[in-house]
């Protein structure tokens, strides 16, 4: 089988859905058989880069995000070059936007199966917050239409896929038919406890033994509520001077809030982008507890690798990363407040970290090892293939 994976949401700096991407390559180039894999990104030139059984093509597209490096990939005509040439037996689209169309249009003329994965939750993440603006009556008619826009777009895949029980029963909600639930995965044989690393990594950052370690990895954005977080922080300080220190690791369009932050606690580092998977490890090993502030998260990656890892996980309830906590999370906040946010920091610090940490380990790795998800997403791949009679027409 060949697979094909197209998507916008990929940067030199992007994280979770580049490594959801480069995992499955990894499982394509140790898999037995003759699978295939082909992934089509924007890019800063147009190439191609073989090895072994994969290929990704990048295509010169122009820059979105100076700070998270994205790039809107509009050169669709090269999109469809590609996929004429290559012959997929299925392409999974990871865009809601225009790369998204083209993908369903190409599989209908193509008759290949188009299966679409709904990575971001942006009628939730973008447009409330910004019809917020306008009112009442103008938020309830943008989410309405966004509902159609997605219930229309995603009805003409052959499924779609989401990381999360919670977001596929929205989905549902909305109208979208075949709705597919895979949850994400984690490298175990790199996101793993007990490694003897995290005195030195603490002693880099000037932390000691006595002062918490907080650990936040992710872009420094809006819809990922990092300004809560600094907040949080403050609160924190003056409560209780030196008792807590944040690493942020991430870039975004928050990072002057961020430098703001510094010069007023003394207590905070940031690291721009990690870039190596073993060093990330290392980080998280070295944290006592990692705070997300996301209220809008599809799954949350960055919790899980947390926990693999051994460090428990603090953060507000509601999102679908509530379902991939492996602990108890009755002293997290309840409600999208830096005050809530900083009772919820400071009750979850007082208790058994290493012990919650090794439980929530043990879990994440029976559960969501990486071989284990893309078991599961092939089974998925090799039904759709098999019951394919067309595209949908919406």
């Amino acid at each position: 089988m060949k697979i094909c994976d197209i998507t916008q949401f990929y940067s030199p700096v992007s994280g979770g859905v580049k490594r959801y991407l480069h995992e499955k390559i990894d499982y394509v180039q140790n898999r037995t058989g003759g699978d295939k894999h082909v992934l089509i990104v924007p890019g800063p030139k147009s190439d191609v880069q073989v090895n072994g059984r994969s290929r990704i093509y990048t295509i010169r597209s122009p820059l979105v995000s100076r700070a998270a490096k994205y790039r809107a990939l509009l050169n669709l005509r090269a999109v469809e070059e590609i996929l004429k040439r290559e012959r997929p037996d299925v392409i999974e689209s990871g865009d809601p936007y225009q790369l998204g169309w083209k993908a369903v249009r190409i599989g209908r003329a193509s008759k290949i199966p188009v299966i679409g994965f709904y990575h971001s939750h942006f009628p939730e993440a973008y447009l409330r917050r910004s019809a917020k603006l306008f009112g009442k009556t103008a938020t309830r008619r943008v989410m309405k239409l966004s509902r159609a826009y997605v219930r229309k777009l995603y009805n003409q895949h052959a499924a779609t896929l989401v990381a999360s029980e919670r977001l596929a029963r929205v989905l549902r909600d909305w109208g979208v038919r075949n709705v597919r639930v895979l949850s994400l995965g984690v490298n175990i044989d790199i996101f793993r406890p007990g490694l003897s690393d995290e005195r030195a990594t603490r002693a880099a950052l000037g932390v000691g033994i006595d002062r918490k370690l907080l650990l936040y990895v992710g872009r420094l954005a809006k819809e990922k509520n990092t300004a809560t977080l600094f907040r949080a922080f403050e609160i924190l300080q003056r409560r209780r001077p030196d008792e807590f220190h944040l690493l942020v690791i991430g870039d975004g369009t928050q990072r002057s809030q961020l430098r703001k932050l510094q010069t007023r606690c003394k207590n905070v580092s940031w690291i721009r982008y990690c870039a190596e998977p073993n060093e990330l490890a290392r980080y998280y090993r070295a944290a006592d507890l990692f705070v997300h502030p996301g209220v809008q998260e599809t799954f949350g990656l960055v919790a899980l690798e947390s926990q693999a890892c051994g460090t428990p996980v603090v953060g507000i309830r509601g999102s679908a990363m509530d379902d991939l906590i492996f602990h108890e999370q009755d002293d997290w906040a309840l409600e999208n407040k830096a005050e809530a946010l900083a009772d919820a920091i400071e009750r979850f610090a007082a208790k058994d970290l290493p012990t919650l940490g090794k439980e929530a380990a043990e879990r994440a790795a029976r559960l969501h090892a990486w071989p284990r998800v893309f078991e599961r997403l092939f089974c998925i791949y090799g039904e759709v293939c098999a019951n394919y009679k067309g595209n949908p027409a919406g």
